[in-house]
């Protein structure tokens, strides 16, 4: 996929290593416990994982409040299905967001996409009035143009550039192939260029690129 990078698919909390483990064990030995009843596990395993968990859930959902109701039944599903979770067919956490995807989608009403700070901020320095007020306005374009595409392209817009997680596992979390993916990927991105152009803004170098298709 063009843009794809080498992304590592767990959270990042201080706690947890890149490879997804802590000093209570990894995300696989911890759902075997949580399969068997252990609370603790559990409780570790939503301490892990609830930052992105939540992230994931606003970029989808566009506010914190229904982030946060996702948040909560995605992890009582959790605990509720333990044995239902397979290794070898996903990981802990691709399992995890797909069930937190799922739910956002599931959700009939559509709010106001409002969460201009996983836009992300530009470096802070000698930024003159116009240019901060200029890049402001870029930004609200932005949300707003996220809260105007369908509800599947702005979960792999989150997934994806938000999240960063590679393009094959952010598949896996929507259940689709990787090439399936990336043509919704493109699509979105299409869609947000179009909506920028309409506000006379531009899009080349949002997201860590040069130019969008």
């Amino acid at each position: 996929m063009s843009g794809d990078r080498d992304r590592n698919g767990d959270d990042r909390d201080g706690e947890e290593d890149r490879d997804g483990k802590a000093g209570d064990g990894d995300d696989d030995a911890l759902m075997r416990r949580v399969a068997a009843g252990d609370g603790a596990a559990f409780e570790t395993l939503v301490r892990r994982s609830l930052r992105r968990t939540l992230a994931i859930a606003q970029g989808v959902t566009g506010n914190a409040h229904d982030a946060d109701e996702v948040a909560q039944e995605a992890f009582m599903r959790v605990w509720q299905h333990a044995d239902r979770w397979r290794p070898e067919q996903a990981r802990f956490t691709t399992w995890l967001y797909r069930i937190v995807v799922n739910l956002c989608l599931d959700r009939r009403r559509r709010p106001q996409w409002l969460s201009l700070d996983t836009v992300g901020e530009l470096p802070a320095g000698t930024e003159s009035a116009p240019e901060r007020i200029a890049r402001d306005e870029h930004r609200r374009a932005v949300a707003a143009a996220m809260a105007r595409i369908p509800d599947r392209q702005r979960a792999a817009i989150t997934l994806f550039y938000f999240e960063e997680l590679s393009g094959k596992e952010a598949a896996e979390v929507m259940g689709l192939r990787v090439a399936a993916f990336e043509q919704l990927l493109l699509r979105a991105r299409r869609a947000i260029k179009a909506e920028l152009a309409r506000a006379g803004l531009p899009a080349s170098g949002l997201f860590g690129e040069g130019a969008w298709p």
